[in-house]
């Protein structure tokens, strides 16, 4: 291969969805694929992922795997978290020995088995954390990202991603390195509405979960229906696993309320949702690593209100069409929101220049080639690179 690439590559991934990690793992085998190389993926079930996977050339292989939840490091889920644990290693095992891989690409810090049999069998892997929690306990986080010492290479998403991991394991920090998350955008996305005409049209896209804070945006929604702004709301996502409760409060929620609101559910392609909107919220309660859906949107010439916390404001932060929020306030929300549609006019004509920003800061291309040389069969570093 050109430039020492790995003729073959394993990656291993924990999600079987379209969201933020899960479309990285996506741009990541695409970037393999074009330098060439043989992909398999391990996953822990099927789904629209390995759909897209397949599509693109890549096999997949679906196997038993432990992945980390909150729920399995509670001490009454040690039994569970022991038992995955015994069970994940010999297939884990197995499939290394049977796709005899040049680089295993460990794709998301919450599978922590691959780079540990990795290392034993000889074979040099990449750890890609894509997570970044600074809440619950410092030795529980700390465990997590162990095992990825036993990895050749490390890739995290952000400096805020990178800040997290050294407040608790500065050995990883000191040898990990930024790569910026690559967002595909339309070649000519559709220009905003002008004049604004009622109802505003937001949008919220991503998983339906507390902490993500899709209620958040309903409620701002509905406080600014009150104040007599006409408003409509589309909610574009589902549930992970876990918090199919939350998602039929959100419902109930919106049936109680005047505000027109429409759940779209999941799709993969979010650029006509995105081309019907005026604003785009992300409005996460806690910290998040990234944040896609914002890239997204401004890539696609639509303002942003977004929470002033953790990688969203490293993500979304230095545009002139962004305006950040405290985390969990809805009232603050609504008042972002009502200062959009009156600044409507002056905002749009900064829209362009969002877009082009955002296009230097996050090419997919880019991404795709640092992937692939991240994955060299020699393990070398590329020239310029160094740990952050």
């Amino acid at each position: 291969m050109m430039g020492g690439t790995a003729r073959t590559v394993l990656a291993a991934h924990s999600g079987t969805g379209l969201f933020g990690a899960d479309r990285m793992l996506l741009e990541s085998v695409i970037g393999l694929r074009e330098a060439g190389c043989r992909v398999v993926i391990a996953l822990p079930a099927t789904g629209p992922l390995s759909v897209e996977l397949e599509r693109i050339g890549a096999e997949v292989e679906v196997i038993g795997m432990l992945v980390l939840s909150k729920q399995l490091l509670r001490p009454r889920s040690w039994p569970t978290l022991a038992r995955r644990s015994l069970l994940g290693l010999p297939r884990i095992w197995r499939v290394m020995g049977r796709v005899r891989p040049d680089v295993v690409y460990v794709s998301t810090m919450v599978i922590p088995q691959w780079p540990l049999v990795a290392r034993s069998r000889g074979i040099r892997s990449i750890s890609h954390i894509h997570e970044a929690e600074r809440s619950g306990s410092r030795w529980v986080r700390r465990l997590m990202y162990l095992p990825h010492l036993a990895s050749q290479r490390t890739l995290v998403t952000s400096r805020f991603s990178l800040e997290t991991i050294r407040r608790v394991l500065p050995a990883l920090a000191r040898r990990a390195e930024i790569v910026s998350n690559g967002i595909v955008s339309p070649h000519e996305p559709t220009l905003p509405r002008e004049p604004l005409e009622s109802p505003l049209r937001i949008l919220y896209m991503g998983h339906l979960s507390p902490r993500t804070g899709a209620d958040l945006g309903l409620e701002a929604a509905t406080l600014l229906q009150q104040s007599g702004r006409q408003v409509e709301l589309t909610v574009l996502g589902s549930p992970a696993e876990g918090d199919e409760g939350f998602a039929q409060q959100l419902r109930d929620q919106a049936a109680n309320g005047d505000v027109e609101v429409h759940f779209a559910g999941f799709h993969r392609d979010v650029w006509p949702f995105l081309a019907r909107a005026d604003v785009l919220l992300a409005p996460s309660r806690f910290d998040e690593p990234f944040g896609n859906s914002a890239i997204e949107a401004i890539l696609a010439l639509r303002p942003v209100i977004a929470s002033n916390s953790s990688g969203l404001k490293e993500a979304a932060g230095g545009y002139r069409t962004t305006f950040f929020v405290p985390p969990g306030d809805a009232r603050a929300i609504a008042d972002a929101l009502e200062a959009v549609a009156s600044s409507w006019s002056s905002i749009i004509r900064s829209l362009s220049i969002s877009r082009q920003e955002a296009l230097r800061r996050h090419d997919h291309a880019t991404y795709r080639a640092t992937i692939a040389r991240a994955c060299r069969a020699d393990g070398r570093p590329d020239k310029g690179q160094h740990s952050l």
